[in-house]
């Protein structure tokens, strides 16, 4: 006689193999920390969820540029505050120089240190190989800087980087004006200093001057130029155009820093922007993809107790199987 039914026994395996199946989706879970860690899982939600993780990751590279940009405008800006300073005593000593009997020749002496220093400020103003007050041969002046700012997803799934632009950077229009002068130095040979503000001959030009007076003379054609500089044998009519010249000057190296400021600060209200959107994206795909640890650590503790169950009731099952078997075996 054979026994072919065991419900009971039948039963109880079928009830450890739901749990088991359960019990390995929410050790996942409690692992892993994810409820959508495949497409499997919800199509739909892994879907999204990748999307915005790409995303989350450009908006981190512009952050990055962000950063850099910071720095490197950050130091553009202390070279302007600190020529700025420099050009102030310069024209302190032309001042100077207006008074009778002074000694014309020894001012010049400190005009020249404070000259060299000048320089010294714009060349060494570079972070990144990248230089914002001093322009040499390959750079485009008229080229305006960007810096990338932001990253844009738009409803039809295209995709831009938003950037920043340096403001008082524009292609010139027309003749060529001291308002063009955008950099400290303009040391392009191709050119005659016009778009630095201390290689620039058209403060004098538009002052009236009866010279092409410069601060400094740049790499480019410098002919008919004239560094700003005293001697016993300077008339006081030259000095009064110097300190003309030289106002002019300053004028114009205040609005350039006037524009590294604001762009200085744009740059740090962009960044602290583009911290908020990094941590919006990280709740976005918390709320669709990240599992409830409370909830699952609790279902995993009660899946484990039905387990121990299901197990003592296998045995009882195969227990009253053993025993029924017992009876027959020796029909």
């Amino acid at each position: 006689m054979t026994i072919y039914r065991r419900t009971s026994v039948d039963a109880a395996l079928y009830v450890l193999r739901d749990i088991g199946r359960d019990m390995t989706k929410t050790q996942r879970q409690v692992s892993t920390g994810l409820r959508v860690e495949r497409a499997s899982d919800n199509g739909a939600y892994w879907a999204i969820s990748s999307t915005i993780k790409t995303d989350q990751k450009a908006q981190s590279a512009v952050r990055d540029a962000l950063g850099l940009a910071a720095a490197t405008m950050g130091i553009a800006y202390s070279a302007i505050d600190n020529a700025i300073d420099i050009v102030s005593q310069i024209k302190a000593k032309l001042v100077a120089a207006t008074e009778t009997g002074v000694d014309k020749d020894k001012i010049n002496t400190d005009i020249s240190q404070l000259k060299d220093q000048l320089r010294s400020v714009s060349q060494s103003a570079t972070f990144n190989g990248d230089n914002w007050v001093a322009i040499g041969d390959g750079d485009d002046p008229a080229k305006p800087r960007q810096i990338p700012a932001s990253f844009i997803r738009y409803s039809d799934g295209s995709v831009e980087v938003g950037t920043l632009n340096y403001e008082v950077d524009l292609a010139p229009v027309g003749a060529t004006s001291s308002k063009d002068a955008r950099y400290l130095i303009d040391d392009r040979t191709s050119g005659s200093g016009e778009y630095g503000v201390l290689t620039s001959q058209y403060f004098a030009t538009e002052a009236g001057a009866s010279q092409n007076y410069v601060m400094v003379k740049g790499a480019g054609n410098s002919a008919g130029q004239v560094e700003i500089g005293v001697s016993n044998t300077t008339t006081q009519s030259q000095v009064n155009e110097m300190v003309t010249v030289v106002d002019m000057m300053l004028n114009q190296m205040t609005t350039v820093g006037s524009a590294f400021g604001a762009l200085e600060k744009r740059i740090s209200i962009q960044s602290d922007f583009a911290q908020s959107l990094d941590d919006a994206y990280s709740r976005g795909i918390s709320r669709l993809i990240d599992a409830d640890m409370e909830e699952q650590s609790s279902r995993l503790t009660a899946l484990q107790t039905q387990q121990q169950l299901g197990l003592q009731s296998l045995n009882i099952a195969n227990a009253s199987y053993d025993t029924v078997r017992k009876l027959f075996q020796n029909f």
